[in-house]
């Protein structure tokens, strides 16, 4: 018996699989080459697509940041959801993938992008608004996940204080130079003390 022939792909279907690979090539940009060095040709070749073939789908260079700022929100978010999964967690569970969170490819794109917004009034609005919803999205994955834990009235205040610290500390990679080793040991000295805020 013949095997069925692999259905064709829909033009929508390759619409989206070609705005996903010029997203996915603007992070692995910004993450190889910085902001700076993130150019649309560059985006292009690492997506595999024609100059050309990009422009349907992104005008301009600043079309395509401003794209990625959400897209990597929605790859964050997704990191968290999949490590909570619906299921309940200790305290030190929830921190450890929190921190997860803040490494990584999606952690130093944003970091490019951070960096940049410091000059771009247009960026730098887009990015306050997306990190406040994805803020918000992580409070509220963690209390789910969290339990009565979250029921403290404080929760959300700590919750803020607790993303804070870890942004900050995960920062000192570039600012301080401290190897990833050493990084995760500050982490796991750093991960008591926040777990007593929340317990």
């Amino acid at each position: 018996m013949a095997s069925a022939r692999p259905r064709a792909k829909t033009q929508a279907e390759r619409r989206a699989e070609t705005r996903a690979a010029l997203l996915d090539a603007t992070v692995e940009s910004l993450v190889t080459y910085g902001y700076t060095g993130t150019t649309t040709g560059r985006i292009a070749e690492l997506a595999g697509v024609s100059r050309g073939a990009q422009t349907p789908y992104f005008r301009s260079r600043a079309d395509l940041l401003s794209a990625a700022v959400t897209h990597l929100a929605e790859l964050r978010l997704a990191a968290v959801r999949e490590r909570f999964s619906g299921k309940a967690i200790t305290v030190e569970e929830g921190l450890d993938a929190l921190w997860e969170e803040h490494q990584g490819d999606a952690f130093d794109a944003l970091l490019e992008l951070w960096i940049a917004s410091r000059t771009d009034d247009e960026m730098r609005e887009h990015l306050v608004r997306i990190e406040r919803d994805v803020g918000v999205a992580i409070v509220q994955e963690s209390a789910r996940a969290l339990g009565p834990i979250a029921d403290r009235p404080d929760f959300n205040d700590d919750m803020i204080y607790i993303l804070a610290t870890m942004r900050g500390l995960s920062m000192m990679r570039i600012s301080h130079g401290v190897s990833d080793r050493t990084l995760n040991r500050r982490w796991s000295e750093i991960r008591e003390r926040l777990a007593q805020v929340l317990t």
